[in-house]
């Protein structure tokens, strides 16, 4: 294994984090996007540390390209978790000695970190997800499949998804979990996935058109063409 040259303490902003909830729809249900650190089944959101010479977006933007291979990604923060106990040795230490760094409990790494946490919407078929140099896998979970997180990272997930649910009608055509054209089963799919709640059809269908945020194009035929529903796409916002 490569040795891996830990993060120096002049280089970053002292005790500022960044994570990030990236959701992904697969046609079916949400899914987030969770990394493995290597031989120590500690699992967590991707996130990262400022540079002196970084905004704060700048670095969240670029942890998440790298994670995704996607340059064109809407992120919104969505809540700074600086719980005084925001904190766990062992976790660090462990992802440390995985990699022959014997660390201090002095060490700056060790150290209380506020946190912003951010959230961005993609589409599931874009990404090729890339684990970084401490991870050995990076993958998709469903929100009623994730493994134990560290630290506060659980909460991240729900203070992300709650906000997601508040302002859905706005995010959703702002953002990327579509593919540019969809049917309007396809956009129910996606608000139940988030609402995690089943919608009735017709009274979606009326909701929905009643916005005006969408643009009617051509049917989808798939060999029932009395069957075959509308495509759209959101409005240029």
């Amino acid at each position: 294994m490569k040795k891996i040259v830990l993060p120096k303490k002049e280089d970053f902003i002292p005790h500022l984090a960044y994570d990030a909830v990236i959701f992904g729809f697969n046609g079916t249900e949400l899914k987030i996007v969770i990394l493995e650190y290597q031989k120590t089944n500690h699992f967590a959101l991707p996130g990262g540390f400022v540079r002196h010479n970084q905004n704060l977006d700048e670095a969240v933007y670029q942890g998440v390209q790298n994670r995704t291979g996607i340059s064109d990604i809407q992120l919104e923060q969505c809540h700074t978790f600086g719980h005084q106990n925001r904190r766990d040795k062992k976790v660090l230490k462990d992802i440390c000695e995985v990699h022959d760094h014997q660390i201090k409990d002095d060490h700056w790494l060790l150290g209380r970190f506020i946190s912003v946490c951010y959230y961005a919407l993609i589409n599931f078929e874009d990404v090729s997800l890339e684990p970084d140099e401490l991870s050995d896998s990076v993958g998709w979970y469903g929100l009623d499949e994730l493994p134990e997180l560290m630290l506060d990272h659980k909460e991240m997930v729900s203070k992300a998804l709650e906000v997601l649910q508040k302002n859905i009608d706005e995010k959703l055509v702002g953002m990327n979990l579509l593919p540019e054209k969809f049917t309007m089963k396809d956009l129910q799919n996606v608000y139940e996935s988030i609402l995690q709640k089943k919608l009735v059809r017709t009274a979606f269908q009326r909701k929905i058109l009643a916005k005006d945020i969408l643009v009617r194009h051509e049917k989808k035929y798939t060999g029932k063409a009395h069957k075959a529903p509308y495509l759209y796409s959101f409005k240029p916002v």
